[in-house]
């Protein structure tokens, strides 16, 4: 069976990872590091059964190999191969961490841009009025910011890809294959934005937030920039254990429009730009006071004049030698190649 192979093949991996064949007489231990090694998965089924036979009858401790031992091994290695599809949890607990807000701003006159944050029903309620607000200052390109969204709410996500995709469109579908049950998310509404959009992921980028981006990218409505997302496109349900702590599950997983399921490779960026983790924290926690634009555009630097000739001073030069402070130096290197994207494209339609 497939599940006794994973739990004998998991148990080698644990605790036989040296061992590439197994011979009655001893082996030299200098020698046996330079023998070519096998993998796990390449043994057939009844290769694993007689080697864990053989670990068991002969290994040097026979305590490694009693049935806990071999049990936890066996749970170790498959919460390793399930890549995030199952979880043990210290037991139900209060989530202190404030909900990620919603934040938008105007960048260059007329690209708006989003940061979605949580999946909620205010952020979506923030969504439709900073949408609104665009319109009316003719906006004419878009950046969904989707590098500070892992919540779990895929409805709320399909109402906010909905605002972005054609009519009629089939957004994401959640499989749940132990159910036999499909749900189709589809967009029933005209778009509220059409013109050029940018999505920006990372490895933050988790759940239902990976579905938004691969429903864009999925119908050309938007280019995905940044780094990979995080694979964990799933629903999860929690299983409580006597104990009190949780077994947390993946029991659906989504297929996006082109029928590829996302779980756990996630979504892969159009184009790759690799931005520290802790330089985005301290410009999203920066942004609400000072906004974007110090973190995408440079600011106007003096230059050599008339008044700086007469002074003896070159202010190009002054303006180099001075110490910038951290703050200073933060620069969202994702965004800006957002920009430029999108200025790049409104020079080649004039044209």
């Amino acid at each position: 069976m497939k599940i006794g192979i994973i739990v004998a093949g998991t148990l080698m991996g644990s605790i036989a990872s040296g061992i590439s064949a197994q011979t009655p007489g001893p082996s030299a231990g200098p020698s046996a590091s330079a023998e070519p090694k096998i993998t796990v998965d390449s043994l057939a089924p009844a290769e694993i059964e007689e080697t864990v036979r053989t670990l068991k009858s002969n290994f040097v401790d026979p305590n490694a190999l009693k049935d806990q031992e071999i049990n936890r091994a066996t749970l170790e290695g498959l919460l390793t191969r399930l890549h995030g599809g199952a979880l043990l949890l210290p037991g139900k607990t209060a989530n202190t961490e404030p909900a990620a807000p919603f934040y938008s701003e105007v960048l260059g006159n007329h690209i708006g841009y989003v940061r979605i944050g949580a999946l909620s029903p205010d952020n979506l309620g923030a969504l439709d009025k900073a949408l609104t607000d665009f319109a009316a200052k003719k906006i004419d390109a878009m950046v969904i910011d989707l590098r500070a969204t892992s919540s779990s709410d895929f409805n709320v996500a399909a109402e906010m890809t909905k605002h972005f995709v054609p009519k009629g469109k089939t957004l994401w579908t959640l499989r749940k294959t132990s159910a036999r049950q499909d749900r189709a998310f589809t967009n029933d509404r005209d778009p509220g934005f059409q013109g050029t959009t940018m999505v920006l992921l990372d490895s933050e980028t988790s759940g239902p937030a990976e579905a938004m981006a691969a429903a864009l990218k999925a119908h050309d409505q938007a280019l995905l920039i940044g780094q990979p997302s995080a694979g964990r496109a799933v629903e999860y349900s929690d299983f409580p254990l006597t104990s009190g702590k949780l077994l947390r599950v993946a029991v659906g997983e989504i297929i996006g429009p082109n029928g590829v399921s996302l779980f756990p490779d996630g979504v892969k960026p159009d184009l790759a730009v690799e931005l520290p983790l802790a330089q985005k924290h301290q410009i999203f926690s920066q942004s609400a006071q000072r906004g974007l634009t110090t973190f995408v555009f440079e600011g106007e630097r003096p230059h050599f004049n008339e008044a700086a000739l007469i002074a003896g001073t070159n202010p190009e030069i002054e303006i180099r030698q001075q110490r910038r402070s951290p703050e200073e130096n933060l620069h969202d290197s994702v965004l800006q190649r957002a920009v430029d994207v999108i200025t790049s494209l409104a020079v080649f339609q004039k044209h």
